[in-house]
């Protein structure tokens, strides 16, 4: 960029791009070198928004280090403790300042001129969402086939419009990313969120790349949860797979307590045994126990949501590079 504001004034913010870091402390280098490469290329200024997620490791440290002699505006954010990658990347779009807002992991993964294509997109006005779908992934064969088969799992139970792969990384104009922080939902998936609000969205391709620094925190674990909030934040299914066998259950008895009754007028009906009749109480608990307990999760969401606690708890903001600094 050339010339600027009179008076020695910073440009408004253009471009923000928002990196959750939890255990990330060896990639934190590298990350900071290719956004000061991407503010290069780019028409407008940049600011990267670190939000460090109660990170075990010296990532808090190594940013402190790294963003004051770094060429970008930057914003350092840190969470009392982890509260997730999701409710980071919201607090991170709700302190972003530019006119278009990007998510990224901190792990290098995804091309970072994966980013530069979206604020493209997003400029040219023709698009509000910007998302990234995987043609290919590096990772081992395990690591593919179980994240196949979620999000398989995901689009037939969720939202059968969610990309193959799922959807790791991001942008959004300012209005949406606005959106997107007040819906204040606990236990809730913010992709899922952002396929709910709509707007226009594109999806451009690319290749993950092999993980190089440190291991992914994304546990099976909380991939499941991840899949249980989904389910239970966006669509009815549990409930009406309970009424459906529900139902299915009693026509099932209406007919068998008809034939029992018939069996009984013509005196045929034998002596009830012992294990056929245990099998129908522990196979009717179990069903019951199961309904209540579908019941119950949703029940208990709806009260996790009337507590009215934030997603997230901002223990301190750091801003590097800016007139406010």
């Amino acid at each position: 960029m050339t010339g600027g504001p009179p008076g020695g004034q910073k440009s408004p913010i253009v471009y923000s791009v928002v990196i959750p870091v939890y255990k990330n402390e060896g990639s934190l280098p590298t990350v900071v070198e290719r956004l000061g490469e991407m503010q290069g290329r780019l028409d407008g200024p940049l600011e990267a928004v670190f939000v460090v997620d109660g990170s075990p490791d010296n990532s808090l440290a190594i940013l402190r280090q790294l963003l004051p002699e770094a060429s970008i505006r930057s914003q350092l954010i840190a969470h009392s403790r982890n509260f997730g990658s999701f409710p980071a990347i919201k607090a991170g779009f709700a302190a972003a300042r530019g006119d278009y807002v990007a998510a990224m992991a901190a792990d290098l993964q995804e091309p970072i001129e994966l980013i530069e294509e979206f604020f493209g997109c997003l400029a040219s006005g023709e698009w509000d969402v910007a998302v990234g779908t995987r043609e290919a992934r590096e990772d081992p064969l395990v690591s593919r086939t179980l994240s196949r088969t979620y999000w398989s799992s995901y689009r037939r139970l969720v939202q059968p419009d969610m990309p193959a792969g799922g959807v790791d990384i991001f942008a959004t104009t300012r209005a949406v990313a606005r959106k997107l922080v007040s819906l204040d939902e606990s236990h809730s998936s913010l992709v899922g969120l952002l396929f709910w609000l709509g707007y226009r969205r594109i999806e451009i391709p690319y290749s993950r790349q092999e993980r190089v620094h440190g291991k992914s925190a994304w546990s099976m674990r909380k991939k499941v949860n991840y899949l249980l909030d989904s389910v239970f934040s966006f669509t009815s299914m549990p409930i009406t797979v309970i009424l459906a066998l529900g139902l299915t259950g009693s026509l099932l008895s209406v007919v068998a307590a008809f034939w029992v009754f018939v069996s009984w007028l013509v005196g045929s009906v034998p002596v009830q045994g012992y294990t056929a009749l245990m099998l129908v109480l522990l196979f009717s608990t179990g069903g019951v126990l199961f309904a209540i307990g579908v019941l119950g999760t949703y029940v208990w969401r709806t009260y996790e949501n009337t507590k009215n606690r934030p997603s997230s708890v901002v223990m301190s903001t750091e801003v590097f590079h800016d007139d406010d600094a």
